[in-house]
């Protein structure tokens, strides 16, 4: 089944003038490659990469000639395609392409992920069930109270009350960005306007050194959070995870500023955290998503995809150790969770219920890639 048509579109959300901020950086509202490819029977598939750094170099590895690594391919061998495209970023045409590493992992991802969208449609199932049919409904939670510039405590208080409106179970909240104090204000308002009864999920963006994570820990204790993510700095966050999970009994998770799936095998040979938060988007595709998703199982650890609910509520669903995905519900901060679908699986009382579509079961609105995107030249 080859490989006879590929597009790629850039999506790019519009400037608000007030930026999401987390603990460090900006979150674009979006950034995402969308590789949309077509076989010689005339099967569709596409894929998404997240892109939470400059896209340009992906975008300028399509216009290079990386499509002709792609085109001609069998869509239904996923598995020796990612392996080709992966491969390049060990070999001597990648670099006279300027194809940086990053950017052919994010490539390779958006591919893959087309390819199993289409191997879906071809075996007429849905991709939750091809992997394994564990369940057709999941959790999910809202992840919310973002910086914001001028954002204060009444601010953040009608943003967790119209959420918990909507009828959200779970919601994770922003911290590292001000001062230890500040943010315990911040997250003790959060719970209590959720309510003791509501799943409450921390998240630091990597932002604490090893000191600050103990001692966060400690006061954030009592509000009794599901979980505290990336809690530690980028350079030794393996270890310091570990030797932070001494000290805490709120369960620690990590995984999506990982490049790859094998950083993510090293995290839990650390046997530090609880929850693994991988991103199909941005490495891996499916075809290590499910490699990662049976280590998970195997070693005990939840999954927790970061990003693209409605992509990744089809691994999420087909596994035991599927936990929960994560929802961005405001437009402002993620329109494409909006707008991308014609039939997105409906979320409701914190639950998501897939399609029965085949493959992803997801139909893009060309209205909303004629809004969002730009075709890229290839």
């Amino acid at each position: 089944m080859k490989i006879t048509n590929l597009d790629v579109y850039v999506l790019r959300g519009p400037d608000g003038g007030r930026p999401h901020w987390v603990s460090h950086f900006i979150v674009p509202t979006a950034n995402e490659i969308l590789v949309r490819l077509r076989t010689e029977d005339g099967v569709e598939g596409f894929g998404l990469a997240t892109c939470y750094s400059g896209i340009e170099a992906p975008l300028n590895a399509f216009k290079s000639g990386i499509g002709e690594q792609i085109l001609g391919e069998d869509a239904t061998a996923p598995e020796r395609l990612y392996e080709k495209l992966f491969g390049l970023t060990a070999q001597r045409l990648a670099h006279e392409k300027g194809w940086g590493r990053e950017s052919l992992i994010r490539i390779s991802a958006a591919v893959d992920l087309a390819c199993w969208d289409i191997m879906g449609k071809i075996a007429g199932l849905p991709l939750y069930k091809l992997f394994g049919g564990y369940r057709d409904k999941i959790p999910c939670y809202v992840t919310c109270a973002y910086y914001r510039d001028g954002k204060d405590l009444a601010e953040l208080r009608d943003e967790m009350e119209a959420l918990k409106a909507q009828g959200h179970t779970g919601f994770k909240g922003k911290v590292g960005g001000v001062s230890l104090a500040e943010d315990m204000e911040r997250m003790a308002l959060v719970r209590e306007v959720i309510g003791d009864d509501k799943h409450l999920m921390i998240d630091v963006n990597r932002a604490w050194n090893l000191e600050t994570a103990i001692e966060a820990a400690q006061l954030l204790e009592p509000l009794n959070p599901l979980w505290l993510e990336e809690p530690v700095r980028w350079h030794d966050d393996r270890r310091e995870l570990k030797l932070l999970a001494q000290r805490t009994r709120i369960p620690l998770s990590a995984g999506e500023s990982e490049l790859t799936s094998y950083g993510c095998r090293s995290l839990l040979e650390e046997q530090a955290i609880s929850i693994l938060q991988f991103d199909c988007t941005m490495f891996g595709g499916f075809t290590e998503g499910r490699k990662m998703a049976a280590l998970c199982e195997l070693n005990h650890v939840q999954v927790t995809p970061h990003h693209d609910c409605f992509v990744h509520a089809q691994l999420v669903a087909s596994t035991p150790a599927g936990c929960f995905v994560e929802s961005f519900t405001d437009p402002e901060r993620d329109p494409l969770q909006a707008e991308l679908f014609e039939n997105p699986p409906q979320i409701a009382d914190g639950w998501v219920t897939l399609n029965d579509a085949p493959g992803l079961g997801l139909t893009l609105s060309e209205d909303a890639v004629a809004k969002y995107g730009e075709r890229v030249p290839i």
